[in-house]
């Protein structure tokens, strides 16, 4: 029987949202306390509206704030914040498996003060569902069964959010409430899983239903849950299985075919020492729970025992008619046959195994030093096994996230190996907190402060990256278009997480063979490669619940088409995880949903060619222009409090007022702030070098042909820091 520990954050949720109705009527105080949980915990409050001083918030919000796309340390970090904050006396939670998590690009559930789909009572109306849901999941009268039907479809349509609302309610109700994201919707309108008369009331709902619809579903459910064959009796049982075999699904997709010599039925060819190392990534038992006795019997066992031994099949397909033969027909047993399959004809004697617990805790590391055996009469169905030398026990901090299948081959997944790999090569006795990699945080504050980028054009910057997922930043010299590359990145992953995020450069010589794979001459004549973009994909599959963000600079000094090849199709926004054959291996890859492309281009390089067309119409194109009169900018000449850096930037704001109006450059050849950035001593001589070795050289080659002009130009910049 499988723990239910992943249960474990439902107390707390629930007493937290009690805990938040005595706010409702006084959301500064709210706020206040919210603040103080960060500050406590060293972190720094969540950007949650356009402006720095937060006067309101929604409920749904404040789950919000740990219910994203953040690390499980910080989570656990905020809650136990709030749990001392608010009095919270339940126990907080460690592990958060199954719950539903927002998209960082849209954390809130309402729109900031000055967009225009935000209304003046959108949080009021907020509140008030908030309170109804929890009245009525307290106490099921009829009058309040109205109440909250009422009040949900007051705020049922509100911009961005459809079905997120479910998700809010299932967070602060979560036996009470269904959440139906797009995960679970997926999970219940599958048969095996859920039975027709349920389905048919989801199957074909292409938006949010109204409250009457809703409380019906979730009526209809709660019976159904209740008296069923299935493991899970109530919705977060329900979403906790409908997360697990996603996850399952989603890995069993993406996998590559291993390139290795194999027999037509996945059997390994009779001369084992032509076959490379295979890594695995292995779970004993649920939780972990035959780990000690594994270990100490130095084997590696799986389940499913009562089907006899595994070798006398000849197919996954005889191996799942046996399994419901012995463990019932309602299941497809899809992912127990390959798992099984694999265990007994795909492992071999060498092959390294890494033990995991869960999804974020690795335990040790062994070797395969025997074939496949059954052995009948071990317990708990344990009865196909093969012999390991473990070689490491203890507890590390997984790098990133997991798969959920018992067994998984990630050989072709080179940088998770060698991650996996590192973890045995530190000091066996540091804590698993002391190996995991902590980021510092990074906010949409930290962006503006850094950047000089209005908020409203921040915010335009990231739903045009959220919807396209790939961007290009244009721009003249200078207006720091490699600068607010990473920093966009950190600033919607919420931490300087540069794992996460990966820089290269494309220029004349740049080929597909560096960018996704090709032949390189090596000691034994050629070996096949990984290029930069294919290893990026290959560890977003991985970490697929987090964002990935690959930067290219000067991306249109590549020959384009060279260099992206098949993958042209791949990048589109709408074929993310669509598989194409590549060009020199014997497999099939897909550009992962979670990988945002940013180019950046200068508009002012006279040198190059127009972008192919089949790639400008893949990406959108946002112009960075000089910053000069942003609010940031101008704070930091405030700052500097310098007259001659004063002159100096009004004269190049005059200089860009000409190249503007010229008609052989054009606003793309203004000279951008970043020149004059970062600059902590403000004298003569530097001024004097700006001028001279930036400016000047750059006004001769934009006016080759006008002397005059580059003439009259360098005198006014020179006079200026006279």
């Amino acid at each position: 029987m499988e723990s239910k520990s992943y249960l474990s954050w439902v107390e707390f949720y629930s007493a937290f949202a009690t805990s938040l109705l005595d706010y409702s009527k006084d959301r500064k105080a709210l706020i206040v306390k919210l603040q103080a949980v960060y500050k406590s915990i060293g972190l720094k409050f969540p950007k949650v509206d356009s402006s720095t001083a937060v006067t309101d918030i929604d409920p749904f919000t404040v789950f919000g704030l740990f219910n994203k796309g953040i690390t499980n340390e910080n989570r656990v970090a905020i809650l136990n914040g709030i749990a001392k904050e608010f009095s919270i006396t339940a126990p907080v939670p460690t592990t958060f498996d199954g719950i539903p998590v927002l998209n960082n690009l849209n954390a809130t559930f309402y729109r900031f003060v000055g967009d225009p789909d935000r209304g003046e009572h959108d949080i009021d109306n907020l509140w008030n569902v908030f309170a109804a849901a929890i009245s009525y999941a307290d106490n099921t009268s009829s009058a309040n069964r109205e109440a909250f039907i009422t009040a949900f479809d007051v705020v049922k349509d509100l911009k961005g959010n459809r079905w997120k609302l479910t998700m809010g309610l299932y967070w602060v109700r979560p036996m009470q409430y269904i959440n139906l994201d797009s995960r679970n919707r997926w999970f219940i309108e599958n048969p095996e899983n859920i039975p027709a008369d349920c389905i048919a009331m989801i199957k074909g709902l292409s938006s949010l239903p109204a409250g009457a619809d809703y409380i019906g579903i979730c009526d209809a459910f709660t019976k159904t849950l209740k008296n069923s064959k299935y493991k899970y009796k109530n919705f977060p049982e329900l979403s906790y299985y409908a997360w697990k075999v996603s996850e399952e699904v989603n890995q069993e997709q993406k996998a590559a075919d291993v390139k290795s010599k194999r027999g037509s039925t996945g059997a390994a060819v009779a001369d084992e020492n032509v076959d490379s190392v295979h890594y695995w990534i292995y779970a004993p038992g649920d939780g972990a729970c035959k780990w000690d006795e594994f270990y100490r019997d130095g084997v590696i066992a799986i389940g499913w025992g009562d089907i006899g031994d595994l070798s006398a099949f000849s197919s996954k397909d005889e191996m799942k008619v046996k399994m419901k033969e012995c463990y019932g027909a309602e299941y497809s047993y899809k992912n127990a046959a390959h798992a099984t399959w694999q265990f007994a004809h795909e492992m071999k004697p060498g092959d390294i195994v890494f033990v995991k617990k869960g999804m974020h805790q690795i335990l040790g590391r062994g070797v395969i030093s025997s074939d496949y055996y059954y052995q009948n009469g071990r317990p708990d169905d344990y009865n196909n096994l093969r012999k390991i030398n473990w070689t490491d026990k203890g507890e590390w901090a997984h790098p990133g996230q997991a798969v959920m299948k018992t067994l998984t081959d990630i050989t072709t997944y080179t940088d998770y190996v060698d991650k996996l790999n590192a973890l045995f090569e530190a000091d066996v006795t540091d804590s698993a907190e002391e190996k995991a990699v902590s980021y510092p945080p990074y906010s949409v504050d930290d962006f503006l402060s850094e950047v000089y980028m209005d908020e409203s054009e921040y915010n335009n910057l990231v739903a045009l990256l959220s919807n396209k997922k790939n961007i290009i930043l244009q721009g003249a010299p200078g207006v720091g278009k490699t600068y607010a590359a990473k920093r966009l990145a950190y600033s919607i992953m919420a931490v300087k997480d540069k794992e996460r995020v990966a820089m290269i450069q494309f220029h004349q010589s740049y080929s597909y063979e560096d960018f996704i794979m090709g032949f390189r001459p090596c000691e034994s004549g050629f070996e096949l490669r990984k290029g930069a973009f294919y290893n990026f994909c290959k560890a977003a599959e991985i970490d697929n619940e987090n964002a990935y963000f690959f930067i290219i600079d000067e991306i249109n000094r590549g020959n384009l088409s060279k260099i992206f090849g098949e993958l042209f199709m791949l990048i589109e926004s709408d074929k993310r995880g669509v598989e194409l054959q590549l060009l020199y291996a014997d497999e099939k890859f897909a550009v992962p949903e979670n990988v945002y492309i940013i180019g950046m281009m200068n508009t002012a390089d006279r040198s190059l060619a127009m972008l192919d067309y089949a790639l400008r119409r893949r990406f959108a194109f946002y112009e960075m222009k000089p910053a000069f009169e942003s609010d940031g900018f101008r704070a930091y000449r405030m700052e500097l409090d310098n007259p001659k850096f004063d002159r100096l930037i009004t004269c190049v704001e005059n200089l860009n007022n000409a190249i503007s109006t010229d008609e052989s450059l054009g606003e793309g050849f203004c000279i951008g702030h970043s020149y004059f950035c970062d600059l902590d001593d403000v004298n003569d001589q530097v001024l004097s070098g700006i001028v001279e070795y930036e400016l000047i050289p750059l006004l001769k080659e934009y006016w080759f042909d006008e002397p005059l002009k580059v003439k009259d130009w360098s005198s006014n910049l020179r006079s200026a820091i006279k």
